[in-house]
């Protein structure tokens, strides 16, 4: 690189030598000092008023798919089975149930008492279930648990009799697998004698005989079951001996 000598500096116009050496130092590579670029701002718009909330996000919502009913072979409920303790159970709203009748035979009302099996008993264990004597005593509740569901009972079917006189029924019995204690299978079952002093009516020999065929591998338990809870008094008809 030349550089201007003392005397060009000294010459006529000493401003133009010092432009001419700012363009000699530019050009010998003298860098600038950088000025920093600002990004323009975008002005805010003023608004007026509440600005709208951001929308939530959305979910879909959650959805539950009843269960089916559980059942039995045969189509019968099946209830909570036997169990070590027991307790009282909610019986049907008072008046809710009404009676059916055959004759002098009565018939619980489906609504309220379609009957229920136990769970525990299937046609596969019945030799040491209900066919094994003294079985049911095993399962059977206390008096302190279906004495006041006896009560409810009576004024779920609006029963007026004595109730020393009335049977606290399971309608699938528990000789035949019957659940021992949901309210589906128990109801207050009248005296089909009048006058009588002591319960008494044929749904027990009904009972018996079908229990002797199941056991005797002459009638499946499924089948005894379900014919006892739609109509006993049918089934004491078809099957009883």
């Amino acid at each position: 690189m030349r550089v201007a000598s003392r005397a060009a500096l000294r010459g006529p116009g000493r401003r133009s030598g010092l432009i001419i050496a700012a363009v000699v130092l530019t050009a010998c590579g003298a860098s600038p000092t950088a000025t920093a670029r600002t990004t323009p701002t975008t002005p805010t718009t003023p608004t007026t008023g509440t600005s709208p909330a951001a929308p939530l996000p959305t979910t879909s919502p959650t959805t539950t798919t009843p269960l089916p009913p559980t059942t039995v072979p045969g189509g019968l409920r099946a209830g909570p089975g036997a169990r070590s303790t027991y307790e009282v159970e909610a019986q049907p709203v008072p008046g809710s149930c009404r009676y059916r009748y055959v004759g002098p035979d009565p018939l619980p009302d489906p609504g309220c008492t379609p009957g229920a099996v136990d769970p525990g008993v299937s046609q596969a264990d019945i030799a040491t279930t209900i066919c094994a004597t003294g079985w049911t005593a095993t399962v059977r509740p206390p008096e302190d648990v279906t004495g006041p569901e006896k009560v409810a009972s009576a004024g779920a079917y609006g029963y007026q009799g004595s109730l020393a006189t009335a049977e606290y029924d399971h309608l699938v019995p528990l000789e035949l697998g019957g659940d021992p204690n949901d309210p589906a299978n128990l109801w207050l079952e009248p005296n089909d004698l009048a006058g009588a002093t002591s319960f008494h009516n044929s749904k027990d020999d009904v009972e018996g005989a079908l229990r002797r065929l199941v056991c005797a591998g002459r009638l499946p338990l499924a089948t005894a079951q379900e014919a006892i809870a739609a109509d006993w008094v049918t089934a004491g008809q078809q099957y009883r001996t």
